[in-house]
């Protein structure tokens, strides 16, 4: 059973919760509810079929079609205002001669086909609900007891499920966990494979990553896809997990591998890629970025909207005291969704470092009550509410009054041990230092139109700066070394090497001294990997494609390889600029690429609208919010899913739910999958 409207980009059920109907039974009304929403694939359905899997939401239906909040027995849904959708009072209705009553009779389905798609609907349901179908047993379980998908079976056969009765039996129950794990097979097989098509169909793509996760002990690259459909919208979809492990060579080829042959991506259609990855992975997945390049020229490495510029740098190095502030970030965001009293507690502690200046404390409680840490000016802000931060988790560890368990209290005494990590400020000093000089330019990036052709003009000047800073190292780094060492006196820090360092080199003649290795350890590789990401990151095809938001002929000339006909590119531009110098009266110009490339006579410029298909896949470029669902289901599944049953086969599902599941077609994967089912059967 479908939970969403079968109408074509109708967001019933996804992001505007309507009622839903189920098709009727009476085969004639049914097949002309299927006309109506203009669904040639659902034809074929019988009219049981889709009374039992397939709904419509109450908009499609006019006002006069209720009675009392209850859908007439004779109602036909009217109304549909989507794109590709016949419009409201245009819609094709039916032919007014009588229908005739002979109906072609559908062969009943055999016992089989019917009981498996009674498992994949319950497994569907449960996927789509974020109900892992295992439960986890302990020792004393008998069976699967404690199963969900079990449990479900079973409710259905206690409401009298026909099906389930003529096919159940008490001891096939030790079977349904190999049944259950093929289940779940056959679904990621079929969930992919719509997104794949649908990638397929609409030609250039772009490859996201984000950060790797654990699950079920092994760490997993989690993958997405952008795409401009065949409506010309923009879509960015979960395509699945990647296993990350192994030696950082060998696993780009394997990734790649595996995204072509089992996924059959055609990665020669992929126009970019972009990722988010800290820490130890860094490494292997610029690995496989270099890879990706080397093997397809065209894929350009480029920033993912969804991180800012300054995060993303610092993610990528490998640099322990950045790592340490980084990580310290993580901690303080989860420090703070444990109780909104500690952000009470905070905002207090603010207020006693700032008496004189209320405006400053109360732009900075402000600030400090959304997610602060990703900001793209989070070091900036952290240098602020350092100390004011520090008594904060020193009041909560002491605990004097009883007011927090020892869960949070370990939490701040953590916090309060990197605070006061002479490495820790120097690092936090050294970010943010260097980023302030590319933290309008980031900003930007994320904007609109305009602002992000503001960036492009910028960036000369942003690299000029950076590399000044370079060429002048020694001077900003004792810069940068004074500032920590007040910072630290006010704060009551020793100023000292980390531990593992003095160590290691104990006894050693000569020993470095520590404004020595600050600087070698932190402030010149810290500016060094700024600037070598910088120049990867935004190369002149990047650039120009960025200025292709206003084209000119030389911006386009990036696409070159791609437009159908790049001999009468200049007159087409020349065309295109006479269109909108020439606006009507009370015309108003698109406010987006989304708007530019629905408008009617966008088909008449096929380089122009290629080029803004191509722009509109950039991962730079920040996704509508009706458009940006997967990365935010991604995120809701990783965060709130316990680690004992995550699954990588039901994320997938689970985050795709909007696919539309044909349970025929999946029947026939599953018979594919298992001949034997078929033999036994």
């Amino acid at each position: 059973m479908q939970n969403h409207c079968v109408v074509l980009d109708c967001p019933s059920g996804i992001s505007d919760f309507q009622a839903l109907f189920r098709f009727p039974r009476d085969p004639n009304r049914s097949q002309k509810w299927v006309e109506q929403c203009q669904r040639d694939d659902l034809k074929e359905k019988s009219a049981e079929q889709l009374y039992k899997y397939y709904r419509l939401c109450g908009k499609h239906f006019e006002a006069s079609a209720f009675d009392s909040s209850v859908l007439k027995a004779d109602a036909v849904p009217s109304v549909f205002d989507g794109p590709g959708q016949p419009q409201s009072g245009q819609v094709k209705r039916a032919p007014a001669e009588p229908i005739t009553e002979t109906v072609q009779n559908v062969p009943e389905e055999d016992e089989e086909k019917k009981y498996l798609k009674t498992l994949l609907e319950v497994l569907l349901l449960l996927g789509e609900q974020s109900i892992p179908p295992f439960a986890p047993c302990n020792e004393k379980d008998d069976g699967l007891k404690s199963c969900n998908f079990q449990a479900l079976l079973e409710y259905r056969l206690n409401c009298g499920d026909e099906v389930l009765k003529n096919r159940f039996d008490s001891s096939r129950q030790n079977c349904f966990s190999n049944e259950l794990d093929t289940l779940i097979t056959v679904c990621e097989q079929y969930v992919r494979s719509k997104v794949i098509e649908g990638v397929k169909l609409s030609g250039f793509f772009s490859l996201l990553t984000s950060e790797p996760v654990k699950i079920s002990g092994e760490w997993c690259l989690p993958v997405f896809l952008r795409y401009v459909d065949q409506l010309k919208s923009h879509q960015e979809k979960f395509a699945g997990f990647l296993t990350f492990e192994g030696d950082e060579n060998d696993l780009a080829e394997k990734l790649l591998s595996e995204m072509t042959d089992r996924w059959g991506l055609d990665m020669s259609q992929c126009r970019a890629q972009a990722h988010a990855c800290s820490g130890t992975h860094s490494r292997k997945i610029k690995a496989f970025a270099s890879k990706l390049v080397e093997k397809y020229p065209k894929a350009l490495l480029t920033l993912r909207s969804t991180n800012p510029l300054t995060l993303s740098l610092a993610n990528s190095m490998g640099v322990s005291g950045v790592q340490l502030v980084l990580s310290t970030f993580k901690q303080i965001e989860l420090f703070f969704s444990q109780s909104p009293l500690l952000q009470v507690e905070f905002e207090h502690a603010i207020s006693i470092f700032y008496p004189d200046k209320e405006d400053k404390a109360e732009e900075l409680k402000k600030i400090c009550r959304t997610g602060w840490t990703r900001r793209n000016d989070g070091f900036e802000v952290a240098l602020d509410v350092i100390e004011a931060l520090l008594l904060c988790v020193d009041s909560v560890h002491d605990n004097e009054d009883m007011r927090w368990n020892d869960q949070v209290t370990h939490s701040a005494l953590e916090i309060s041990k990197a605070l006061t990590d002479f490495e820790f400020i120097m690092a936090l000093i050294v970010l943010k230092n260097v980023m302030v000089l590319i933290q309008a330019f980031g900003k930007n990036l994320q904007g609109k139109a305009v602002d992000i052709h503001s960036a492009t003009a910028s960036l000369t000047a942003v690299l000029q700066s950076l590399k000044e800073m370079s060429d002048n190292i020694d001077v900003y780094h004792d810069f940068f070394y004074d500032e920590a060492v007040n910072l630290a006196a006010a704060m009551e820090i020793p100023v000292k090497v980390p531990r593992f360092f003095s160590r290691k080199h104990q006894g050693e003649q000569g020993s470095t001294q520590e404004d020595d290795y600050y600087k070698e350890h932190v402030t010149v590789p810290a500016v060094k990997h700024v600037i070598s990401e910088m120049n990867d990151l935004f190369s002149q095809d990047h650039i120009k494609g960025k200025k292709s938001t206003q084209p000119d002929e030389e911006s386009i000339q990036v696409f070159s390889d791609d437009i159908p006909n790049a001999g009468s590119l200049s007159a087409e531009l020349h065309c295109w600029w006479v269109k909108w110098s020439k606006k009507g009266k009370g015309e108003t110009f698109p406010s987006s690429l989304h708007d530019t490339l629905q408008l009617a006579d966008v088909k008449f410029f096929p380089n122009v609208m290629t080029a803004l298909r191509l722009l509109s896949i950039l991962p730079t470029l920040a996704l509508e919010d009706s458009s940006d669902v997967a990365f935010k289901r991604y995120r809701m599944y990783i965060e709130n899913m316990p680690d004992n049953v995550k699954s990588k086969s039901l994320a997938l599902f689970n985050i795709n739910y909007d696919v539309g599941f044909d349970l025929d077609s999946m029947v026939e994967l599953y018979q594919k999958t298992c001949p034997e089912r078929q033999e036994v059967s």
